[in-house]
């Protein structure tokens, strides 16, 4: 994953301690794995050991959810004691600004979401959600699409830098969506316009898609070459060709990479660069992920 560039020191801003750095104080500990999304968000993967901490108020809402393990927690606020069991399939809200203490008393691995208000702000506007409130604060709260929407998304990493932020980038929408149809105590009150994109709106989305230049496939520049928002260019790309952005440009770098297998002068690790894969490996794993195969093996059979 690409890791986020925030300094891990701690200090308040406006205020307000970035969920980073107060994550990593409590739990005493730094991340396995953290990737940071454009919008200023960003997903944290944590393995850590029991501890008894008030967590201090946050910049951004952090959603959480739990992997591999089922045990009893704690959480206070003020005078209120919430208990409840962490186990695959439910999340935790801290809103962003909240306080409370908190005493786990296992080790446990958790997925963390930091989301910023700014984001559930376009979103909601994007959606045409009407009057959107306030996050409810949750614990262990059984919710089994968010999590494992949380687990797609520190699990899906390719080491290719375009397809990797492109994905992020949708799923802290879908995210955003999600927290405000089913974590604001109000029923889901958006509207999905029909449709999809007119053919020259979907030729100029896919020119960009098979660009050369990683700048050019971000969900924000995708979405304003269409003069939509993120919210209506994803839903109505799905619409036109049946896939996801992300997923379209995972297909069709799968089909040049068998075009380029195809020539016994073009060495794997040559085809890994120039799809924008960190690594021959990471090029490998994303291949084979689709395929069932190699790109070594696939490329003795197709001979």
């Amino acid at each position: 994953m690409t890791d986020i560039s925030r300094p891990h020191d701690n200090t308040p801003v406006t205020g307000l301690r970035r969920p980073v750095n107060e994550m990593s104080r409590v739990l005493k500990t730094t991340p396995v794995h953290i990737a940071s999304d454009l919008s200023g968000g960003a997903i944290a993967q944590w393995s850590h050991d029991a501890f008894h901490e008030v967590v201090e108020p946050m910049t951004d809402h952090v959603i959480m959810t739990y992997v591999g393990t089922v045990q009893r927690l704690e959480r206070r606020n003020g005078k209120s004691v919430v208990t409840g069991t962490a186990r695959d399939g439910t999340v935790t809200i801290i809103p962003a600004g909240s306080m409370s203490r908190w005493d786990i008393y296992r080790p446990m691995d958790i997925i963390q979401l930091y989301l910023p208000q700014a984001t559930l702000t376009r979103v909601a506007l994007e959606a045409n959600i009407i009057a959107p409130h306030d996050l409810v604060e949750r614990t262990t709260y059984p919710d089994l699409v968010t999590s494992r929407l949380l687990v797609s998304a520190a699990d899906t990493v390719e080491g290719n830098e375009a397809l990797d932020n492109l994905f992020r980038q949708q799923l802290s929408d879908l995210l955003a969506t999600r927290m405000l149809s089913a974590h604001t105590g109000q029923p889901e009150t958006h509207h999905l316009a029909l449709g999809g994109l007119s053919p020259a709106v979907l030729r100029r989305a896919i020119e960009r898609l098979r660009s050369d230049s990683d700048a050019d496939v971000s969900l924000t520049a995708l979405a304003s070459d269409s003069g939509l928002s993120r919210f209506h260019f994803c839903r109505a790309f799905k619409e036109s060709t049946g896939l996801s952005p992300h997923n379209w440009l995972r297909r069709y770098r799968l089909e040049q990479a068998t075009i380029m297998l195809r020539d016994p002068n073009n060495s794997v690790a040559q085809i890994a660069a120039a799809l924008g894969y960190s690594s021959q490996t990471a090029f490998a794993a994303a291949f084979r992920k689709l395929t069932g195969e190699t790109p070594s093996d696939w490329r003795r059979r197709a001979r």
